[in-house]
């Protein structure tokens, strides 16, 4: 993969977050300020010169968040313009072979990826490092409200991986029906003539409702444990802040804190659990771009390596097969066994014989589609796979595939 070239971006991005988390602080200190320094003072010129102070930071803080959020962005297009071509081919290669029904979905994981990079969910990951040093600070104020603080932070971890177990499968099923849904529908729209010659228009809708029901169940099952998870990590954080006012108020009416340091706190509280909450908003779309980023890894893994091809001069037409046996890819059983002939510039080539009786396997052996399991195939004497795709498709075959005349 080639999150390697984003590391630039990505320590960049990292800084930037360091600085924002640190601004963060300005209105807790803010707010100490005011409650325990100009409340006391009644001093005018301090709270204006804290005012304009605050509006400088929080300008900055703006800034460098807007910063951030254009270059995780810009990483997120980078990767997918590096990998495009790679997809790209590798759903051109998958597409042609028998049941490589994962090759058409490449570009659609790529782009899942791309959107989990741009998103606010990429955002909180840079902002969850700080969130330890957050409650670091509420345990400074005081250890009674560092101690709540710590395990309401543990109650929304505790929500976010139940909601990684309770979604995961119900997310995987659902996309994966859905999937097929739209597939079963490209296919009849590419026979539609067949479908409504024979009048089976009603049975090919009702085949493919049935599955677009089944996937939409799944996906509202998901969607509704997600969505409950969400409602929980908000309502339990926006209690956390109440409940530390709560605790900070006790302390103060017995003089162990200001009320400046309680409101602080609460704030403070609040920009530290705010990350773990938008990760778990945003949870959906992170498990449907780790899922992407797994079938792009097996699926570039699997495919094709790209190679540099030695420019080979323009094919004479001498093709020579040797004792070739093909097996479509995704079968066990040989389509064409031991097949041999030669032929030299000029000669023609006739092959007749009943459907499936390997005609259109040659074609696609002879077009370097399909590798054969033995034997050679060879131009002018070089194998195929010596051949550049392009020059190959472009130059030594005007022949066409799918048992139509070569």
């Amino acid at each position: 993969m080639t999150e390697r070239d984003n590391l630039p971006l990505y320590g960049i991005a990292f800084i930037f977050s360091f600085f924002v988390n640190m601004l963060l602080l300005t209105g807790p200190i803010f707010m100490m300020q005011v409650y325990d320094r100009v409340l006391g003072s009644r001093s005018e010129e301090t709270l204006l010169t804290l005012t304009l102070l605050v509006v400088f930071l929080y300008a900055m803080m703006g800034l460098l968040d807007c910063a951030r959020g254009r270059i995780l962005a810009r990483a997120g297009a980078h990767f997918q313009t590096a990998l495009d071509k790679r997809v790209f081919f590798a759903v051109l290669h998958q597409s042609s072979h028998v049941g490589a029904r994962q090759g058409t979905r490449g570009l659609a994981d790529l782009e899942a990826v791309q959107r989990l990079l741009s998103s606010p969910a990429c955002l909180a990951a840079f902002d969850l490092p700080w969130t330890p040093l957050f409650l670091l600070g509420i345990f400074i104020f005081h250890p009674w409200l560092g101690t709540l603080a710590i395990v309401g932070g543990g109650v929304l971890v505790a929500i976010a991986l139940l909601n990684q177990v309770s979604t995961k499968t119900a997310q995987s099923r659902g996309l994966m029906i859905m999937r097929d849904a739209d597939e079963m529908a490209a296919q009849m729209s590419a026979e539609g003539d067949t479908i409504n010659t024979m009048g089976m228009r009603e049975a090919a809708f009702a085949r493919w409702r049935r599955l677009r029901n089944w996937g939409v169940g799944t996906h509202m099952t998901q969607s509704d444990r997600s969505g409950a998870f969400s409602a929980a990590s908000k309502s339990t954080r926006l209690f956390l802040q109440s409940a530390i006012l709560a605790m900070g108020a006790l302390l103060v009416l017995r003089e162990d804190l200001t009320a400046g340091t309680m409101i602080a706190a609460s704030i403070l509280l609040g920009r530290a659990l705010a990350p773990i909450e938008q990760t778990i908003s945003n949870w959906a779309l992170i498990q449907r771009a780790f899922e992407a980023r797994k079938n792009l890894k097996d699926m570039l893994t699997k495919g094709p390596v790209d190679r540099v091809h030695t420019q080979l001069p323009r094919p004479r037409a001498v093709l020579d097969v040797r004792d070739l046996t093909v097996v479509p890819p995704g079968q066990g059983q040989a389509a064409i066994r031991m097949c041999s002939f030669h032929m030299e510039p000029g000669q023609a080539l006739g092959v007749i014989g009943q459907s499936g009786s390997g005609k259109s396997t040659l074609a696609r052996a002879l077009t370097g589609l399909w590798p054969p399991a033995t034997g050679s195939i060879r131009l002018d004497g070089a194998t195929l796979v010596q051949y550049d795709p392009d020059t190959l498709g472009r130059k030594a075959y005007p022949l066409c595939s799918g048992g139509s005349t070569c």
